[in-house]
């Protein structure tokens, strides 16, 4: 591998482990934050003690102006960039923490989610392309989104006392589905693949908020394998579809759910 990749949302959870694999495999990585400075600056850290390369970028990636300043600093501090991993989103919005039923949804969470978890992808692949495009003096690229398993199963609340509003996250997330289907046609005579994948119940911070121990088991009941997945095995699909091992896959959907 090698080369120099951003991955959004990179401080903690998938895109940390995202973020620790990829500099294994040699490239330059830009770890996004919004909300986790001390995460991300010390896993970068991690990763230069460890002789890789690494710098963290504070970023809101909902906001156009952020996404634009965030590959100019890449592009200055890194290189021009030839992987992306749109990694940041979430089921919550913390402007307006409501319950998880679409009714008792006021138009910011409405918009926050979507913003959070499609716009987001949509910003960062734009000024990808601008960087990785063949037409556009790049030398091509990958980018890999991460979706959710919510996504083909509509994200129905799975109990009704959380603060989650997983219709609209999977409303979103099946539209970052259609994005990697769309854009991965527009751009592979341009020498840039786009695929996604599709994680159920990893065991993250954002999973252990809903519950902890409790919550993995009420999951594991509904996956196959009898038991939620790790962050590294989802960054072991992510790392696959960005290398050149991939080479003839775009436009794929990669579901890593233990069998969901």
């Amino acid at each position: 591998m090698g080369g120099v990749l951003l991955v959004t949302g990179g401080s903690r959870g998938i895109g940390a482990a995202i973020c620790r694999g990829a500099a294994e495999a040699g490239y330059a990585v830009a770890i996004n934050y919004n909300s986790s400075p001390d995460a991300a600056e010390a896993l970068a850290k991690e990763i230069v003690a460890k002789g890789g390369k690494a710098i963290a970028l504070k970023a809101d990636v909902t906001q156009e102006p952020d996404v634009v300043r965030m590959f100019e600093e890449v592009d200055q501090k890194l290189g021009r960039l030839t992987a992306l991993v749109n990694n940041a989103g979430g089921s919550r919005f913390p402007a307006a923490p409501t319950g998880n039923q679409l009714v008792d949804s006021p138009m910011i969470q409405i918009d926050g989610i979507i913003a959070l978890n499609l716009t987001s992808a949509a910003y960062c692949s734009r000024e990808a392309v601008k960087r990785m495009s063949t037409g556009l003096g790049g030398t091509g690229g990958a980018i890999v989104n991460v979706s959710s398993d919510c996504a083909r199963r509509g994200g129905p609340p799975y109990r009704k006392d959380g603060v989650k509003n997983l219709v609209m996250y999977g409303a979103a997330k099946a539209g970052m589905d259609a994005l990697t289907l769309g854009l991965s046609t527009e751009v592979a005579d341009q020498g840039i693949r786009v695929n996604a994948v599709r994680p159920a119940t990893i065991v993250t911070e954002a999973h252990a908020a809903d519950g902890g121990a409790g919550h993995y088991e009420r999951m594991a009941r509904l996956i196959p394998m009898g038991r939620p997945g790790q962050p590294s095995e989802v960054a072991e699909a992510v790392l696959f579809l960005l290398s050149d091992k991939a080479s003839f896959i775009t436009a794929a959907l990669v579901d890593v759910t233990g069998g969901r």
